[in-house]
């Protein structure tokens, strides 16, 4: 099991032979953190994208996003194929039920990064992927220790989980040149109508200093 980035940065170099790519299987929560995720492992790894994201709200946010992370993909020039997976956003309600009113970084948005990452896990060892990961943490905002120990709850020796911390070495703020380079769409809050409520909330805020 990988613990840190620099395991994690020897394993790539070390472990993973170019002319032998193992299958990863990257869930993505937006085009615009999928960037810099995807220049760092594409030379690793056969990829294939998992737009598995029930938790974005209202349903048009959640197409836009999505179109942008296909766009991403044809505009690299990547041969990689984008799955969507099913929107239920009644699903994503049921995983933070009585969590409404936490916040960022609380309990609900562990219990969402699990129920995604489960979901990944899941997909990718029905399709019998080698590895997969998550863009979850490349977000400042996000807690990749969560993240991290949730996807080591979820794998098996046929497929694993790969660590992911893709903040480090300025990751986050690659994708922010990158999604400038592309013209890529960044939204303003997480995905949920109740990180949305916030936003908004601190807006109001600012606006009435």
């Amino acid at each position: 099991m990988i613990n840190n980035y620099l395991e994690f940065k020897k394993f790539l170099n070390e472990e993973i032979k170019t002319d032998y790519k193992p299958t990863l299987l990257i869930h993505s929560c937006c085009g615009p953190c999928s960037s810099h995720v995807l220049t760092l492992l594409q030379d690793y790894f056969n990829i294939r994208i998992f737009y598995y994201n029930p938790n974005i709200y209202p349903i048009l946010e959640f197409k836009k996003r999505l179109k942008e992370q296909q766009r991403l993909i044809q505009d690299m020039k990547l041969d990689i194929q984008v799955v969507e997976g099913q929107y239920d956003y009644k699903l994503y309600l049921n995983q933070v039920k009585g969590l409404e009113k936490e916040g960022e970084r609380s309990q609900r948005c562990y219990n969402c990064y699990e129920f995604r990452i489960k979901e990944a896990y899941e997909y990718a060892k029905k399709h019998h992927f080698n590895y997969y990961t998550t863009t979850l943490s490349i977000s400042p905002y996000k807690n990749s220790d969560w993240i991290n120990e949730i996807g080591n709850k979820y794998q098996d020796e046929n497929c694993k989980y790969l660590y992911s911390n893709f903040k480090k070495e300025n990751g986050y703020q690659h994708s922010i040149k990158l999604s400038e380079q592309y013209h890529l769409y960044r939204q303003e809050y997480c995905g949920c109508e109740f990180s949305l409520a916030e936003h908004e909330e601190m807006l109001r805020k600012k606006q009435a200093l």
